[in-house]
């Protein structure tokens, strides 16, 4: 079968090849992917620039049926099923005080599929049934391939920060992360600005058609002048950090209200300088968001029950074959969320 793989370290170095259809061990299912998802992360992979360990199948947001199972789980997983796949635990110790707490995403051993070990953009892969989450069978298929990035979004908003109602939020990176923030917000009933650069138009315009109070091109208008409008003067409330850029992580510091809350959830992959003592003299409430809980999956495809819908963030899907021209387009900010379908 084929499968997009990163073959060897160092920049690049990733191509479709042919590997051996895998045969699930005594403790797995094998199932066959429908549509895997485009992240950030398979961009790193690609540019070695996120830990990875070759030879290693990318992908890790995804949706599949199950074809096969184990010997030890024979009979223990309905075949008649739609499953979401929680990738990222599919290596962890399982014994140290983050295994143990729910923290899984902190494990020092942890390794998650797409990196760490083979993932989802080829035919069939093989994982544990407590990785697989059941889609409703009204939820269409396509969402299972989003419940990943969901999560996170999620995690960020609805676990990390404390968002109340009347909160007036500000999101900064219109990226598919941030736009699944969006989502959340406006789920919960928050009034949302979206914040990026001119390269985000196609983005910033989705964000608007998706809901979005306003959106701020930061290169044509100020921010905080909009910022001052919108709150009459006082700030946002809450401000999410999505797009791993410095001069956005100073504007949300700089948009924040006295007593205000900030969430980090864009990575950097570098030291930044920022306006550190914005947050002690505006007493900030300061967090980080990383991953997800199982807890916080099975809140998630919850919001999925409830109607709502990630895959109004996907603007391509594309063939397995055509990988390189998908990832060009999500690489150049033309794509929002894309689709791979082996």
């Amino acid at each position: 079968m084929k499968a997009l793989v990163k073959f060897q370290p160092g920049p690049g170095h990733v191509e479709l090849r042919d590997v051996p259809e895998p045969t699930p061990a005594d403790h797995q299912v094998k199932l066959e992917v429908t549509a895997c998802g485009i992240c950030g992360t398979d961009l790193h992979v690609l540019h070695d620039t996120f830990r990875n360990f070759p030879p290693v199948t990318l992908g890790h947001e995804f949706v599949g049926r199950v074809v096969e199972e184990g010997a030890a789980v024979k009979g223990t997983v309905d075949r008649s099923g739609r499953y979401a796949v929680l990738g990222a635990t599919a290596v962890r110790c399982g014994r140290c005080r983050w295994c143990l707490s729910g923290d899984f995403m902190l494990c020092p051993d942890r390794r998650g599929m797409g990196h760490g070990v083979s993932g989802a953009f080829t035919r069939y892969t093989c994982v544990r049934p407590d990785q697989l989450f059941r889609l409703e069978d009204s939820t269409p298929e396509e969402e299972g391939a989003l419940v990943e990035p969901l999560a996170a979004a999620v995690h960020a908003v609805g676990e990390i920060t404390e968002v109340r109602p009347g909160d007036i939020a500000l999101v900064s990176g219109p990226g598919p992360i941030g736009l699944l923030c969006l989502l959340v917000l406006l789920h919960r009933g928050i009034r949302t600005l979206v914040a990026g650069t001119s390269q985000d138009g196609a983005r910033l315009a989705l964000a608007r058609s998706l809901g979005a109070w306003r959106t701020i091109d930061v290169q044509k208008e100020s921010l905080a002048e909009v910022v001052r409008a919108e709150t009459e003067g006082s700030g946002v409330d809450v401000a999410f950090e999505v797009a791993g850029v410095e001069a956005s992580a100073r504007a949300c510091l700089e948009s924040l209200r006295p007593l205000g809350s900030y969430t980090q959830v864009g990575h950097f992959g570098r030291d930044i300088t920022v306006p550190f003592d914005r947050i002690g003299f505006k007493q900030l409430r300061v967090a980080g968001s990383v991953g997800y809980t199982v807890a916080t999956w099975v809140r998630t495809l919850r919001l999925l029950g409830e109607g709502l819908r990630p895959s109004r963030i996907v603007t391509h899907r594309f063939r397995l074959e055509d990988w390189q021209a998908a990832f060009e387009l999500f690489e150049q900010k033309e794509a929002t969320k894309v689709l791979l379908r082996p």
